[in-house]
């Protein structure tokens, strides 16, 4: 059986994502409590499902709180596991509640909406770094849904890293640190392609920026130095048992410097790990072989 668990902030994204599951002809259930998941995973086992969706949040109540213990058992078992948690900043979410104009799960005489987002993050902080975790804060249900393809469709490669997702994700500093970051480089110190005029329109995907950015010696050492930071420590998270490792390479806005580092390095990692490469400001996700060699 393939699982696919998905989790997180209540706004941030869990029904388009469970949505995608379903379209992919996923047995799906939402908003199941934790105590009936292992239950639930024997009885469709047993009826022959290969693939199967499940949404355990907050709506669940304090059983969501045995979901680790509960992941540890079920990597045990004969199954393909993925993990999912989706997130979002809490201006993100309040925005979204003010315009769907739904009732906060937590939400009641006591809480407002604001503590009600305050009160689950705190609750669900000991899941985030259990799966591979998303921040949609800005970002389109269609280019949210491509994620999720992405994230599902995976093929594992034959290196001994390969129980590692490994995910390189460009941003600008301007719009803040994405959430979803395990480890975080600042390359804004390097020669920024922006105040070219010819190259101002274009991104890190395309030839005249790659050049660019070749010709300097000071890019060719930062990369050199996060390729070498990062090989160098695969190994350790890999033997702490962690699933997802999310890399974030951040610029001033985005596009040109960041966007091209992160898809060399997805280019160099993919053969030692299960690669992803996603452009938070360009709102899109990327294979490593798009850019240019």
């Amino acid at each position: 059986m393939h699982l696919v668990l998905i989790s997180g902030l209540s706004g941030s994204g869990k029904s388009i994502a469970l949505r995608v599951l379903e379209d992919a002809n996923y047995y799906c259930v939402d908003n199941l409590p934790s105590r009936l998941l292992q239950p639930l995973v024997e009885q469709l086992d047993q009826q022959g499902y290969d693939n199967v969706g499940v949404v355990i949040d907050i709506r669940g109540g304090d059983s969501v709180a045995m979901l680790p213990l509960q992941l540890d058992a079920l990597r045990a078992d004969d199954l393909e596991l993925q993990f999912l948690f989706l997130d979002a900043q809490d201006g993100t979410l309040i925005k979204r509640y003010s315009e769907t104009r739904r009732r906060h799960p937590l939400a009641s005489d006591l809480l407002t909406l604001t503590e009600a987002i305050v009160e689950e993050r705190l609750r669900l902080a000991g899941l985030a770094a259990l799966g591979h975790h998303i921040d949609t804060s800005g970002v389109k249900a269609s280019v949210l849904r491509e994620w999720v393809r992405q994230f599902v469709n995976m093929e594992a490669s034959a290196d001994p890293c390969q129980g590692l997702t490994l995910l390189f994700e460009s941003f600008g500093f301007k719009h803040g640190i994405p959430l979803d970051a395990d480890l975080v480089f600042d390359v804004r110190c390097l020669p920024n392609p922006h105040y070219d005029p010819n190259l101002r329109p274009l991104t890190g995907l395309d030839a005249p920026v790659i050049d660019f950015l070749e010709a300097e010696s000071d890019v060719l050492r930062m990369r050199g130095d996060i390729t070498a930071f990062v090989r160098a420590w695969l190994p350790s998270y890999v033997q702490d048992s962690r699933n997802y490792l999310t890399v974030g390479i951040g610029c001033t806005g985005g596009q040109h410097r960041s966007v091209y580092l992160a898809e060399w390095l997805g280019r160099e990692f993919r053969n030692c790990a299960r690669v992803l490469v996603r452009h938070r400001e360009m709102r899109s996700l990327t294979t490593p072989s798009r850019a240019a060699p």
